[in-house]
């Protein structure tokens, strides 16, 4: 509909006139519209006025009333979800594998002078401390291995890797991804039974008399468990693997930012 018809201005010629003036009032007869060159009032009796009106009225409505409806609702921007921890893990893992920085040489002391195995100081003067008490109880701990660089955990990771077939993910459950080992803080050790070595890296480990040992001394010492059976990060169940907890740095290192909840005392 042209909208000449409301504001009372004709079109160039009067033939044009009846195109102007709204479908309810050209198609009654008796209904002549009139024009004020004032503000424009078109007075219109009886039925005929009231569908007029009821038509301006529904039309003004579809014109303001989307854009009023749009600026009464709420505005939802789009964003990232902030990633979060869920049963242990973070985002920053590699295939349930945490982050560890590399410990600087200057904290690294040697455990076994034989094998040159290493942990930083705080680790290795507590893991020697449990070396004699558990030989004065007639229980030999052998360490296996310590501190491991970034470079040999490449080496451990992709070529032993390769030499087994295994994808990441099946290495991953026995391996970690270079960076992401808990031997490269120096604060992790390898331990092996010096009477059963047949049993050393192997889960039958605790069958023998130096982790039933372990289980109930180590964390005297300040050493725990990393991997136990099921554990949340899906790594495959180690016995030998223990850390140093002892201090402030490894405390944070192996449990900052993990979602993990206090364990309650039996």
């Amino acid at each position: 509909m042209n909208k000449a018809g409301f504001s009372g201005k004709p079109q160039n010629s009067s033939n044009d006139l009846g195109d102007d003036i709204p479908v309810a009032v050209r198609d009654t007869p008796d209904a002549t519209p009139k024009i004020w060159s004032q503000p424009r009032i078109v007075l219109i009796g009886g039925l005929t006025g009231f569908v007029l009106l009821a038509l301006i009225s529904g039309f003004l409505f579809f014109v303001t009333a989307p854009k009023k409806i749009a600026d009464s609702q709420p505005s939802v921007t789009s964003s990232t979800p902030t990633p979060t921890t869920e049963s242990g893990n973070s985002v920053n893992t590699v295939l349930g594998h945490f982050p560890y920085p590399e410990a600087p040489e200057s904290e690294l002391v040697t455990i076994s002078a034989n094998r040159g195995i290493r942990m930083r100081k705080a680790a290795a003067q507590k893991f020697q401390e449990m070396v004699t008490a558990a030989r004065s109880a007639g229980v030999i701990l052998v360490p296996i291995s310590g501190f491991r660089s970034i470079k040999d955990q490449e080496q451990l990771f992709f070529a032993v890797g390769a030499q087994r077939n295994q994808t990441p993910a099946q290495r991953a459950a026995l391996s970690a991804p270079p960076g992401h080992s808990e031997h490269h803080t120096g604060y992790a050790v390898d331990i092996g039974d010096g009477a059963v070595p047949a049993t050393n890296l192997q889960p039958n480990f605790d069958n023998t008399k130096a982790y039933r040992w372990l289980q109930a001394n180590a964390a005297r010492f300040s050493f725990e468990m990393s991997f136990p059976k099921d554990n949340v990060q899906g790594v495959s169940y180690e016995p030998w693997h223990w850390r140093f907890v002892g201090d402030r740095n490894s405390l944070e290192m192996f449990y900052k930012a993990r979602n993990l909840k206090p364990a309650k005392i039996p």
